[in-house]
């Protein structure tokens, strides 16, 4: 089993990938200094349908089975870019897609980037996230406890309201409840449905 990266000083790399997804929520996550706090997650395991790596490791998905902390980056619909997350024990198969930031810093990079000025549109969507980071298929494997990534732990004592729903784009497990988001926030690629 690999050891937990300096990463999981305050993220437990190694829990399972439902754990690991609400925990994100209010981490900041920089990219060569471009970056905001993560507001919007989706996990995904080898025993979820609806994980790329339910099948087995691929080429494709084997940033998934490597060690925790690592990113596995993918194309989605062969157009987007979308990160995840490595999480749980090495050779499992489970991520944590990064849905949307609150853009903190790089702003001026994110909107070159992206085209557009909206601030709230700069990372809603795990496609707009990448994009505005500047990440592709070469950040594929990458620790995030090394550059080009920075992960940075929410403020000590800060109270974020998580709230959960489905996942979003899914067709098998998709009443699953392992979307996490920021209870209200702007930056949300989509509302959670009222309660």
């Amino acid at each position: 089993m690999t050891a937990p990266s300096p990463a999981a000083a305050f993220i437990d790399f190694l829990a399972p990938a439902h754990e690991v997804a609400p925990s994100l929520i209010g981490v900041e996550v920089l990219v060569d200094g471009v970056g905001g706090r993560i507001v919007e997650t989706e996990a995904y395991d080898r025993e979820d349908p609806a994980s790329h790596s339910h099948r087995g490791p691929t080429p494709r998905n084997a940033a998934m089975f490597g060690p925790p902390g690592r990113a596995y980056v993918y194309r989605s619909y062969g157009i987007h870019w979308c990160l995840n997350f490595v999480c749980g024990p090495e050779g499992h198969g489970a991520g944590v897609l990064i849905r949307a930031l609150a853009p903190t810093e790089g702003l001026a990079r994110m909107r070159e980037r992206r085209g557009v000025q909206d601030v709230r549109l700069l990372a809603a969507g795990p496609g707009r996230v990448a994009q505005a980071l500047g990440v592709d298929a070469s950040f594929n494997h990458l620790r995030l406890d090394a550059p080009p990534f920075e992960l940075r732990p929410r403020p000590a004592g800060e109270n974020i309201q998580v709230q959960t729903g489905p996942r979003i784009g899914i067709t098998r497990a998709a009443d699953v409840p392992w979307r996490f988001g920021e209870a209200a926030s702007p930056f949300l690629s989509r509302p959670f449905p009222r309660r």
